[in-house]
């Protein structure tokens, strides 16, 4: 059984350990000073290149958080395999005969260097996030995410599952009956979103990156956040992890279970909401989706 999930919300925890100092030995904490240690060398990367050439910046810091990601998971956990977006072939659906260890290891880290690219590269904003989540083939924990950390370290917050969850409480207005917040991207929201939330009597939140999202409902700055455009496993696992851990609901737009570290790591749907939610969203969902 993996190790017991829990998470911290709505106030950023002092990190556990300095600047390249020893890491803690627990998977969560772990997750946390990993996450926090990526966010500080993007926030360096920030600052030293400056935003006059948002490619360029956008590719620097994809490159060392990924760099750095990579090397702290081969020295503290070389027996564990790795998923990162930043990989080459990490978006290759594998077939049988051709797959990567990952599928057959126990422990697999899944991790985005950068969620948030485009925010990242805009100066002033703070909407990007680092996801580090670690799955584990025998964990009974929800879809088997035994650890998970989101960094948003222009705000200086990360959330993780090595503290006790705070489950948010809904506004008054939400709760009988009035409008939901519906946290939604800034620049692209899919059609089908603002139908839906036309359809429920929603309010749009706009915001950047996914983990921030999936952050904004563990906060309870947003009630639900809905999704399906196309994603991968790296873009909702360390978020999906500490929303279950603090007592959420998160599955596909259908209802069903979220699976990780697959053949084929698509995983282009998902809704993270209040359970109290849940019924009423996947009901109007089946109406909108195409």
């Amino acid at each position: 059984m993996g190790e017991q999930t829990k998470v911290s919300a709505r106030i950023a925890v002092p990190r556990e350990a300095g600047e390249g100092g020893t890491p803690p030995v627990n998977d969560s904490a772990f997750a946390r000073w990993l996450a926090d240690r990526a966010g500080r060398i993007l926030l360096q990367v920030r600052a030293e290149t400056g935003h006059e050439d948002g490619k360029a910046l956008k590719a620097a810091g994809d490159q060392a958080a990924h760099d750095l990601l990579r090397a702290e998971l081969a020295r503290w956990r070389p027996a564990d395999a790795v998923l990162s977006e930043e990989d080459e072939h990490s978006r290759v659906a594998w077939t049988e005969g051709n797959r990567p260890d990952r599928l057959g290891a126990n422990r697999v880290w899944i991790v985005d260097p950068l969620d948030g690219t485009r925010e990242f590269s805009e100066e002033g904003r703070d909407d990007w996030a680092v996801h580090v989540a670690l799955w584990t083939a025998d964990s009974s924990a929800p879809a088997r995410l035994t650890a998970g950390a989101v960094a948003m370290p222009a705000r200086h917050c990360t959330l993780a599952t090595d503290h006790a969850p705070a489950y948010p409480p809904m506004p008054l207005e939400s709760a009988t009956g009035g409008a939901i917040r519906i946290a939604a991207s800034r620049t692209r929201p899919p059609a089908f979103v603002t139908a839906l939330a036309e359809g429920l009597g929603a309010e749009l939140v706009p915001m950047g990156s996914a983990g921030v999202k999936i952050a904004a409902v563990i906060n309870g700055e947003a009630d639900a956040y809905v999704h399906a455009g196309g994603q991968y496993e790296w873009d909702s696992a360390a978020p999906v992890a500490v929303a279950l851990a603090t007592g959420l609901h998160a599955s596909r737009v259908d209802g069903s279970p979220l699976v990780y570290n697959q053949a084929d790591p698509k995983l282009p749907d998902l809704v993270v909401c209040r359970k109290d939610l849940a019924p009423r969203l996947l009901a109007a969902l089946q109406r909108h989706l195409p």
